[in-house]
């Protein structure tokens, strides 16, 4: 199953709730309390995205962090990298000599043509948007296309009508 931590989760909250008011320094506390994470995994979230360039923080009496850039230009993809690192589905999804059957491998073209369609629609993602600021829909047409003709050949129960 493909699924983001909850730690990735919980910095993805904390993140929007600095996009909501971005010219505001907010300490690892007030975030705490106003995201109900405890205090801890906050701050240790807080370093971990200052280390990726996410936020920024500001030293002395009225410190605290914020956005280290606008909303509309983080990423679900930068985010997912700061904790996570790079998507990669298989070994070979991030890039050649990861894997000791590639050369005789008939399936890593495709597993690595998913891992970029992927990694490209979280691109597509920005903060603002996973923070409910911008209502803009993100559209893949081909991806949309390819989704509706799966839909129509696979039926309710999930059987292919065309075998």
């Amino acid at each position: 199953m493909l699924r983001i931590s909850k730690l990735t989760d919980y910095a993805t909250v904390i993140l929007a709730a600095l996009a909501e008011q971005p010219e505001h320094v907010r300490t690892a506390t007030a975030l705490a309390e106003e995201t109900r994470i405890a205090a801890p995994t906050v701050s240790k979230l807080l370093k971990q995205l200052q280390r990726a360039g996410l936020v920024a923080s500001t030293r002395g009496l009225h410190g605290g962090y914020q956005l280290a850039r606008p909303a509309t230009q983080i990423s679900a993809a930068a985010i997912l990298d700061a904790l996570e690192g790079p998507v990669a589905l298989t070994d070979c999804s991030v890039g050649h000599g990861n894997c000791d059957i590639e050369g005789t491998c008939r399936v890593s073209r495709v597993w690595q043509r998913l891992n970029l369609a992927i990694r490209r629609s979280l691109y597509e993602v920005s903060l603002a948007q996973l923070a409910g600021l911008d209502t803009t829909q993100v559209r893949l047409p081909e991806l949309e296309r390819e989704m509706q003709t799966a839909a129509t050949r696979v039926g309710p129960s999930g059987v292919n009508r065309h075998e």
